[in-house]
């Protein structure tokens, strides 16, 4: 049984523009047994190209849950903002890219279970000492990806009209290190991750301030739903059997799978 097919996980994966799929990926998708996945491949230690290779905590859960399903999985790369359009077109059935659940989401996508329980996490320069926690954005210049939670999350804030969000689709990591912008704020897994394994002098700022449960999303329709419950159920297997904390723990050294 395929893992993954080689063409998507062995050679250069340039990041596709929404809308964008290669020959081999449309092919691959007529066929009803093959679970298709779209990932940025830009959000370590998630989901990441070294080396040519499409690595990350979701590709290793994507291949065992379609290991589980005894089917194939395809993943399809494009910037984060054009995944969910992906999704509601039909060109990929589900996005793994730490989607985080939100209400609006859940109003317009069929969710599984969470399989990532999370919180959101401010990071600084190292050495920034002007900023201690999400409290003290007020005045600053803070970055989120595009399409990502972490916007809403911030202009939930009393103060939000206060901060300067500006929204990138990659390197806020080394915008921020390099004094670009004042902070930037991710999940607090993938900061530390960062942080630990990049060369780059950041440093968190306080405690999380909002917890994060991710979960992958499938089209709200009756095949939607079909496709949701069988992924559900592999991953509540993967739960069972431990193959889920082992690869948390593999990524991140804990298990982030557990609430």
């Amino acid at each position: 049984m395929l893992r993954a097919l080689a063409l998507f996980r062995k050679v250069a994966l340039p990041v596709l523009s929404a809308g964008l799929l290669t020959a081999a990926g449309v092919a691959q998708a007529q066929q009803d047994d093959t679970l298709r996945v779209g990932m940025s491949g830009r959000y370590f230690p998630f989901t990441f190209v070294e080396q040519d290779t499409l690595k990350g905590f979701e590709v290793d859960v994507m291949e065992a849950v379609a290991d589980e399903m005894g089917t194939e999985v395809v993943f399809e790369t494009a910037n984060f903002s054009g995944l969910f359009g992906m999704l509601e077109s039909g060109r990929i059935d589900t996005i793994a890219n730490q989607i985080t659940i939100t209400e609006e989401r859940q109003a317009k996508y069929a969710f599984t279970e969470p399989y990532v329980y999370d919180g959101a996490q401010v990071v600084v320069k190292e050495g920034n000492t002007s900023i201690s926690g999400v409290e003290d954005l007020a005045g600053k210049s803070v970055a989120v990806n595009l399409g990502s939670n972490f916007e809403a999350l911030l202009r939930e804030l009393p103060y939000a009209d206060e901060i300067d969000i500006q929204t990138y689709e990659s390197n806020i990591e080394q915008d921020t290190a390099l004094g670009r912008v004042d902070a930037f704020v991710m999940d607090r897994v993938s900061a530390s991750q960062v942080i630990k394994e990049k060369p780059l002098p950041l440093q968190l700022a306080g405690e999380t301030f909002s917890k994060i449960r991710n979960a992958l999303p499938f089209r709200d329709t009756e095949q939607g739903r079909q496709l949701r419950d069988e992924v559900d159920k592999a991953l509540s297997t993967l739960r069972d059997n431990g193959t889920l904390a082992e690869i948390s723990e593999r990524w991140f050294g804990n298990d982030i799978t557990q609430p």
